[in-house]
């Protein structure tokens, strides 16, 4: 079972595409690292500096959207995020996530139930998120177990090796 998570918040809007989390023109690596670098540029030239490992990504509506690139998820990996927490996701961005070892986090939670700069506290198991800045506290929807047991193994490919059987 996940741990619980604790970190910064850095409160994006609606719509975030994957061009907004890593740009094309950083699209000639896949090193999560150096994507990193690049990570929410447009929105911020500075956030990656000031990301901290564990912070946690929130955001609105159809978080993810837009292309397919897996270099969004890896920037975001890179940038050693805790997790993301949204009240949707685009569809391809979601299954790249979970292939990828990163957690997503749905939430219908209210606009005013995060802060940038909120702490943050996670809590998969009995999912919820606490707001440890404002003293409040809200519900995301249950992770199912399979997807629990692809994030803890580090993405699909991690998972499935354990799975499989050798004969």
């Amino acid at each position: 079972m996940m741990a619980l998570l604790e970190g910064t918040a850095w409160v994006l809007g609606d719509h975030v595409n994957t061009d907004v989390i890593i740009a094309a023109k950083y699209l000639v690596s896949s090193d999560p690292k150096t994507l990193a670098l690049h990570c929410f540029e447009s929105i911020d030239p500075d956030i990656a500096r000031r990301f901290q490992p564990g912070d946690i990504v929130v955001a609105g509506e159809n978080f993810g959207c837009g292309s397919s690139r897996e270099h969004a998820v890896l920037a975001l990996l890179g940038l050693r995020a805790a997790c993301v927490i949204a009240r949707s996701y685009g569809q391809i961005f979601y299954r790249n996530a979970f292939n990828q070892g990163l957690l997503l986090l749905d939430a219908s939670m209210p606009s005013e139930a995060v802060r940038a700069g909120d702490r943050l506290q996670v809590d998969v198991a009995r999912t919820c998120v606490k707001n440890l800045s404002q003293q409040r506290e809200f519900a995301v929807s249950p992770v199912p177990e399979v997807m629990q047991a692809i994030i803890n193994a580090g993405g699909l490919i991690p998972y499935v090796l354990r799975k499989r059987t050798y004969r």
